[in-house]
């Protein structure tokens, strides 16, 4: 990834670019009175009606300004001493180039010298260096920060080193706006290198520097901490509310209904032989049982759902708006070089624990996964402010929000292998093998403190624990398959109705009025879930009740209503079971069950509450599964004595519904997300089977299969998508015959608005600012060459344009700016304000002629925020990430202007 070093490294002055020597000759020639405006293709006017936009917080900060000479003003970001001999600002070609003037000071000459004053990306000194080294060893030279504190000669490169780098602004990122990840990484090599090399100055050095090194280790086991303890409180305070709607423990109110009845080690699902617990009709006053008891407990059901879902929506529309939803495709986004500030911030992570511990109990078709990731990427982002080696530096912040990703997982299912999968898989973009460790030292910490503060509340350390073991006969794999196949048709049909209902949801009033939505939704659902004993039951005891085998005893489970014989085929006597009238009943129920929930959640999901997508999809899952399991039993019970049955197992019941529900919700799951490994070490990890993975691989591939073929989007790509986020799949190929001068902008017949790097003003370059809203600006020799000089952002222009005009006397409007490290030989003017050490002197280019193939590769690959186009060296425009999404969807028969943001 060091291919493109930042300016101010030694590296960079090893390497160059073919153009800069002939640039160098023009520009001698070259009188650079020509003003040009120009940039890259940025946000449009639909960014200001994007939901996102409404809650921008851009930062605006300070930057050093101090003097070079007597003449010439220099804007810089203070860095560390120890990188002045490192090169010039991104190294440059010095062949034998040398303008000596009677104004220029040796330190400017010099630095114009050293390896990398003049060009973008390479060249190293000549014999001229050795005086202007000499000279520069035996100078002291004055500068001064923003406050007029003297800086002890410290001369600074942006883009250095940022150990003493305690000026923000510059190379700081806006809202809503992609980072450039060759640069962070560049920077963050550098500062490493000036660690390395500080550690043999004391003892004190070598002791920060072996912080430094293990401060990655550190900031994760504090996120695994504070993730385990977070998710802790939440299971806590969503068990004891969900069980609140249906009564109370009057001797300790805030036991919920597993911890009143533990005493007298009485069954969950026996709550009418738990005396301690009482439920509402009891407690006024009215028996169990009874139409007037039923009606009491059927309202307050009601009501308390109601006022969870109430409350959950207020907390989130009035004090943290980007606490709702599921927050994976907001992570995955960030993750792949997004700036969204605030979603990651301390009152979302506030709100959405507390809003997601409503919502759930609330009864609303919806889970805590999604959300718990959010929580956790929340935490990882908080913890990384604590390491300047992590909050200064995007790139570096994600590998931390990788690792808590990951824990999230761990935390939601007690699953921390398919949590490090499932980060690695679905989340992430950019996953470092180093990350993989500490991705999995984080989730195992995660899943340890939260074992260590609430087991799950079945006596074992997984959420659906499966006690058979028996093995799965070779002619199962056919309706294990069909099970694949109806879990890719079933999540593709939830992803378009799901769509439909958010686009509509989004371009209506409906939109407008998300409490109301969402009490309406919660209304409708209690109502009609409530009568239904499947339904009203908490979604994770069902799931567990649908993967759990039958047991000979078990009187209290609907769906072991079987009638148990003995019959012979052949010489061997075997058990078989033939399902009783609860049986057949549970199945029209779970009919009705699956048609309830998988409506309710198309309407659920996406609404203004914290809601995740994990434990619908595996309830649905689960549902289809035990039905598929008992029409499969039963064949096996009418036909015993066929060849693949007599074969295999004949000691005990063949065929195990539960295996069927596990599979099936693996299989729904798969459909809906589209993931394939992850997702098969999650399931075994769920449910300890792990004799059962190749039934689950079975069936996370044919639903896979199936749901790209109907629909190509999971579905939080497909939520991606909707939102117009900048995210560039690194999954999907790109095969079309298109070049980068077809996607450039502007076109080759239009005029390209440029930054001159000598002949331009204050004015000019405001006046610029003013007129376009371009992240940067392309800086060249001149107007009519067009040869290349750099790149500049527009944030770093006005942070030090705004600084000088406040700080610097002799700066106005009519001063010239320049890029470059010599000075007009004639300036009769106002002091020059020179902002070269803000230039990216080594911008990644590409010829006009390059295939698009290419192109989309290296913003996949690179991270790239934009390249430029030149040809024979002359620059004829830009392609940002923003154009190459609108292009990928275009040649896709797409809509692009759904891309809203660069």
């Amino acid at each position: 990834m060091e291919k493109f070093p930042l300016k101010g490294s030694r590296e960079a002055a090893a390497e160059g670019n073919s153009y800069i020597t002939a640039y160098q000759t023009v520009m001698k020639k070259s009188n650079g009175h020509t003003n040009g405006a120009g940039g890259d293709s940025d946000l449009d006017g639909s960014f200001r009606d994007h939901p996102l936009a409404q809650h921008s917080k851009l930062t605006t900060s300070l930057t050093a300004a101090g003097t070079d000479d007597e003449d010439m003003i220099d804007i810089t970001p203070r860095s560390s001493p120890g990188d002045v001999i490192g090169g010039g600002v991104g190294g440059g070609s010095s062949s034998g180039y040398h303008r000596e003037t009677a104004t220029e000071s040796d330190t400017e000459r010099d630095f114009g010298h050293l390896g990398g004053g003049g060009g973008g990306g390479g060249g190293g000194g000549n014999h001229h260096n050795q005086r202007t080294m000499h000279q520069l060893h035996h100078q002291h030279v004055p500068t001064h920060s923003a406050f007029g504190d003297p800086m002890d000669g410290a001369l600074s490169f942006y883009g250095s080193s940022d150990v003493q780098d305690d000026i923000p602004g510059i190379g700081q990122y806006e809202d809503f706006h992609t980072i450039d990840w060759q640069r962070d990484i560049a920077r963050d090599r550098m500062r490493h290198r000036y660690i390395v090399k500080k550690r043999q100055d004391s003892l004190w050095d070598l002791i920060k520097g072996s912080i430094d090194a293990g401060s990655g280790w550190l900031c994760v086991l504090l996120v695994g901490i504070a993730a385990g303890c977070v998710a802790g409180m939440v299971d806590i305070g969503a068990s004891w509310m969900s069980d609140l709607k249906h009564g109370i423990c009057p001797p300790a109110f805030w036991f919920n209904r597993e911890q009143c009845c533990y005493p007298a080690k009485q069954s969950v699902f026996e709550e009418g032989n738990c005396s301690t617990w009482k439920t509402w009709p009891e407690i006024f006053g009215l028996d169990r049982n009874g139409t007037g008891p039923y009606i009491v407990a059927y309202i307050w059901y009601v009501l308390w759902a109601l006022l969870f879902a109430s409350l959950s929506a207020s907390l989130v529309r009035m004090f943290a708006p980007y606490a709702c939803g599921s927050g994976i495709p907001e992570i995955k986004t960030i993750l792949s070089g997004f700036i969204i500030r605030g979603y990651l911030g301390k009152w979302t992570l506030l709100i959405k624990s507390v809003g997601l511990m409503l919502s759930v109990s609330a009864g609303l078709t919806l889970g805590k996964e999604g959300p718990m990731v959010h929580i956790a990427s929340c935490i990882g982002n908080i913890f990384s402010h604590v390491f300047p080696k992590y909050g200064r530096n995007e790139a570096k912040k994600r590998e931390i929000l990788s690792a808590a990703a990951a824990a999230g997982v761990s935390v939601a299912f007690g699953a921390p292998i398919g949590g490090v999968l499932f980060s690695l898989e679905e989340v992430s973009y950019y996953f470092p093998l180093k990350t993989l460790w500490r991705s999995f030292f984080c989730a195992l910490i995660a899943a340890f403190v939260l074992r260590s503060l609430t087991p799950f509340g079945n006596e074992h350390s997984v959420l659906f624990f499966v006690e058979y073991n028996k093995p799965w006969i070779f002619f199962e794999l056919i309706p294990f398959v069909f099970l694949g196949i109806m879990g890719g048709v079933i999540g593709t049909f939830f992803i378009k109705a799901n769509l439909w209902w958010c686009r509509y949801r989004k371009f209506s009033k409906l939109g407008q009025y998300p409490v109301m939505e969402v009490l309406f939704v919660t209304l409708v659902t209690g109502i009609i879930c409530y009568p239904n004993p499947f339904t009203r039951m908490n979604m994770n005891e069902l799931i567990f009740l649908l993967v759990s085998k039958c047991s000979p005893g078990d009187v209290t489970n609907p769906l072991c209503d079987y009638k148990r014989m003995n019959i012979t085929t052949g010489n061997t006597i075997i058990e078989v079971t033939e399902p009783g009238p609860g049986v057949y009943s549970s199945i029209w129920l779970l009919m009705l069950t699956f048609i309830l929930k998988l409506a309710l959640t198309i309407f659920t999901f996406g609404m203004k509450v914290p809601a995740g997508l994990f434990i619908p999809s595996l309830l649905l899952g689960a549902i289809m599964g035990r039905i598929v399991g008992i029409g499969v039993e039963q064949f096996a019970y009418s036909y015993p004595n066929i060849w693949f049955f007599t074969g295999e197992c004949a000691d005990s019941n063949l065929i195990t519904p539960g295996l069927y529900a596990v599979v099936g919700a693996a299989a729904v799951l798969g459909g809906v997300t589209r993931m394939t490994v992850s997702l098969v070490v999650i399931m075994f990890e769920l449910t300890g089977g792990v004799r059962y993975i190749v039934p689950l691989m079975a069936a996370a591939m044919a639903s896979k299969w199936v749901g790209d073929a109907l629909g190509r989007q999971g579905i939080y790509d497909a939520h991606i998508a909707l939102n117009g986020y900048p995210f560039l799949d690194s999954k999907e190929e790109f095969a079309h015959t298109t070049l980068a001068a077809d996607v450039m902008q502007p076109k080759r017949n239009e005029t390209l608005n440029v930054i001159t790097q000598d002949s331009m003003t204050v004015d000019d370059v405001e006046n610029l600012l003013k007129e376009t809203e371009h992240n940067g600006y392309p800086v060249v020799v001149s107007r009519e060459n067009q040869y290349l000089v750099g790149f500049v952002l527009r944030r770093d222009l006005n942070l030090a344009i705004g600084n000088a005009k406040r700080l610097i006397e002799g700066i106005s409007s009519s001063s010239i700016v320049l890029f470059t490290s010599t000075q007009p030989i004639q300036n009769l003017g106002p002091q020059p304000l020179k902002l070269k050490k803000i230039l990216d002197m080594a911008p990644i280019t590409v010829t006009d002629q390059t295939p698009m193939e290419t192109v989309v590769d290296m913003f996949r690959k690179l991270g790239l925020r934009q390249t430029l186009v030149t040809h024979n060296g002359r620059l004829l425009g830009v392609i940002t990430k923003k154009d190459v999404l609108r292009h990928v969807k275009q040649m896709d028969n797409e809509d692009p202007n759904t891309v809203l943001f660069n």
